[in-house]
């Protein structure tokens, strides 16, 4: 295992805590040497100055080019068990974060995100539509589609975020027609899976798309709950009241049918409270909550109404009837973290851009949909699923490096702003620093910590071997 000596002042405070963390992911490493190369790709991913996939990880330690190979080996290889360090990585952010409970219980988040893609040899590379507002996104792209989970925590000063557990490439393959599942079932059995690492029931929030029987029956047979928005054309019913003089046949279940959004035109019934969203104060918003039968589960869903003075009426909906509305409310405000940790993985970790071809591959045609290999060789699906293998590795190491980054911006504020050596234009000391900033103070003091460090002998010999003394002279000096 790795073991550094703690000397409080110097520049390798940072570094203590983060190789502390990463220490307890040995387990998913079937050898030693496998786990010192995943240590090099973690350090790399949260110091690298460029996204530019695995030859940025070659500069950010300054390393020979036949460490390249090295690297391409290392995510290709099985020497790393995806599930078992997505595992570990859980359970590990479950100790070391203040994780965000509402009534004892987890809150977790979904989304998807679609990344381009413009390598014609790389499986599950598929045309893809972008739903957005926003003028620099394109309507279609050639990319991945992938969904992710966060978990929701909140320091002591009430700074709430969302630190990335795992992502998958959920579409864009198609290996048996017959097993073909929709997104939000895959998400579901997703989600079920992380929150059986942690064994306990927790609440999923999600966007309007997760709104459907696909994405709720598996939650609820597995005890969890989602709290989501749904869109301004549902309806529900009023349960049947119960008949004076029992009739032949099953009882009458369904009654009155409700247009939702009809309901915001009386709002004498409407309850007025301040703002449970995050962030805002002085604002007051009236809400309505009704327990109302939803066809498409066959059961009471809470429905919450909400007029907002700025942000205008939404519809939440929640599978766990004892949670209050403005609590329902609040949970729905947070969900915009996952989108703001999105956008971190993509500007400042890069934890999507891989670019792994498959030379044995037919190269995809623009503006096609999901590659279909049902009729290829059983040798040729290997070859596909090792590729796909190593797109998983690279960005759940992306998430732990995310997530490790979100851990000293709570734990090690001080000293991230200490040792930040930069500029911004707004720099809020007084509050928990993003991820960039705290890659910059990773990186300013990676050479001394290199320096004074008593590290593992494996991880100083594979930089004495591959650091490139042309590169950075002070490197190979600190190996």
């Amino acid at each position: 295992m790795l073991s550094v000596e703690y000397v409080k002042g110097n520049p390798m405070e940072l570094w203590r805590e983060w190789f502390a963390c990463v220490a307890q992911l040995r387990g998913a490493c079937s050898r030693n040497r496998t786990f010192i190369w995943m240590v090099v790709v973690l350090a790399a991913f949260s110091v690298r100055a460029d996204l530019a996939g695995v030859t940025s990880f070659v500069r950010a330690f300054a390393l020979k080019p036949s460490a390249y190979p090295r690297l391409l080996h290392f995510f290709h290889c099985d020497a790393v068990n995806i599930r078992r360090l997505t595992k570990l990585w859980t359970q590990l952010a479950n100790r070391i974060f203040p994780v965000f409970k509402v009534n004892g219980r987890r809150v977790f988040l979904v989304d998807g995100i679609k990344y381009s893609k413009e390598g014609r040899k790389m499986p599950a590379v598929k045309k893809l539509h972008q739903s957005s507002q926003n003028n620099s996104k394109p309507p279609y792209i050639m990319g991945h589609s992938l969904q992710a989970i966060s978990l929701l925590v909140q320091n002591a000063i009430g700074a709430v975020a969302a630190v990335p557990l795992t992502a998958e490439i959920h579409e864009g393959i198609v290996f048996v027609e017959a097993w073909k599942e929709t997104l939000p079932t895959k998400m579901a059995g997703l989600g079920i899976e992380v929150a059986r690492y942690l064994d306990e029931s927790a609440i999923f929030v999600g966007d309007a798309y997760y709104a459907c029987k696909q994405m709720i029956t598996p939650l609820l047979e597995q005890g969890h709950d989602l709290v989501t928005r749904v869109r301004s054309n549902a309806v529900a019913y009023y349960k049947a009241p119960s008949p004076k003089v029992r009739s032949r046949g099953r009882p009458k279940l369904y009654g009155k049918k409700v247009k939702l959004k009809d309901l915001f035109e009386d709002v004498t019934e409407f309850i007025a409270a301040p703002s449970p969203v995050y962030g805002e104060t002085m604002v007051e918003i009236s809400y309505l909550s009704l327990d109302l039968l939803w066809r498409p589960l066959g059961r009471m869903v809470r429905f919450v109404l909400v007029i907002h003075p700025r942000r205008g009426r939404i519809i939440l909906m929640t599978t766990d009837l004892s949670m209050d509305p403005l609590a329902t409310i609040a949970l729905y405000g947070y969900r915009f973290k996952i989108e703001l940790g999105f956008k971190q993985a993509v500007h400042v970790i890069g934890t999507y851009a891989y670019h792994f071809w498959m030379k044995s591959m037919k190269p995809v045609k623009t503006k096609t949909g999901d590659q279909n290999i049902e009729k290829e060789s059983l040798q040729y699906w290997r070859k596909v699923i090792r590729k796909l293998n190593a797109y998983q590795r690279y960005i759940q190491l992306g998430c732990i490096a995310q997530g490790l980054l979100q851990y000293l911006a709570m734990t090690q504020g001080a000293v991230v702003w200490d040792r930040f050596k930069s500029w911004l234009k707004t720099m809020k000391r007084n509050q928990p620093p993003s991820e960039l900033v705290v890659a910059h103070a990773l990186r300013a003091s990676l050479i001394d910590f290199l320096a004074t460090s008593d590290l593992e002998k494996d991880f100083e010999n594979i930089l004495k071997e591959y650091a490139d003394p042309g590169q950075r002279p002070e490197l190979k000096k600190a190996a």
